[in-house]
């Protein structure tokens, strides 16, 4: 497995603001063997024109659909790679080691999945921090806690999403949270947890720009437990937007060397 491939799937529409950044940020990689894949909602700006400017980019598909999920469920499938990570088309890698770094540890380990830290940034600057999400080491039933990993950090290996499916849409944009609980709170998948942040992730996302929208993940959060069969505390829902607080609090440094719950 030291040559496995990685496919990093961004969803896009309408990116054009953004998109280049996302693009130069996986072209830098140090690492050999990646696949990047650009799944495009029929973007009526200079999305597609910029992306087609990158040799780089494996395959390039812009065509109509109903969801990011939906987009990212075309990505997996088109992917051919070992292991899959989602770079979202305004977020970037932290520098040029983080799959290089990933590969890592998926070689020292048999996990499933590896993840690590997030800095929040500005839209219009993606170089002034605003939260540091520090994901932790994964402990045996940390979803009822209200943890979850980074979904923008997380590199999963291809076959599981062939064994436990993709991204369900019908939970709108808790659709991450919602993977994320199945396959690690429900199968019970291994994961390996590298100290230190891989993606910068732009503020403005779908359930975080209102609200409203914040609510309405909450409620989606706690009905992907139902339909998973899957029972948390009655407090889990609360616990999970508590612990965004932690992330406001000042910035420490990481090693690089990985922590695995295999």
């Amino acid at each position: 497995m030291n040559n496995m491939k990685i496919s990093i799937i961004t969803a896009s529409r309408n990116s054009a603001v953004t998109i280049r950044d996302t693009l130069e940020s996986v072209r830098r990689q140090d690492y050999p063997h990646v696949e990047h894949i650009i799944i495009d909602g029929l973007s009526t700006d200079e999305t597609m024109r910029i992306v087609h400017e990158y040799p780089h980019v494996a395959r390039g598909v812009s065509e109509p659909d109903n969801s990011l999920y939906e987009a990212l469920n075309k990505g997996i499938l088109h992917a051919t790679g070992d292991i899959v990570g989602i770079l979202h088309s305004d977020d970037v890698y932290v520098d040029e080691t983080v799959l290089s770094r990933v590969a890592d540890a998926f070689n020292q380990t048999d996990c499933d999945t590896v993840y690590g830290d997030l800095f929040y940034v500005t839209k219009a600057n993606p170089e002034k921090i605003i939260r540091h999400w520090r994901a932790g080491t994964y402990k045996p039933n940390a979803f009822k806690w209200g943890w979850t990993p980074p979904h923008p950090t997380l590199f999963v290996r291809r076959n599981l999403y062939e064994r436990y499916g993709g991204f369900d849409p019908q939970f709108g944009t808790a659709g991450d949270y919602e993977l994320m609980l199945r396959f690690i709170h429900g199968h019970h998948i291994k994961l390996a947890y590298i100290p230190s942040v891989l993606v910068k992730m732009r503020t403005g996302g779908l359930s975080n720009q209102t609200w409203m929208n914040r609510f309405r993940a909450n409620a989606q959060d706690r009905r992907a437990w139902t339909a998973n069969h899957l029972q948390p505390f009655w407090f889990t829902r609360y616990l999970k937007p508590l612990r965004k607080i932690t992330q406001f609090i000042g910035f420490r440094k990481y090693s690089d060397t990985f922590s695995s719950a295999c």
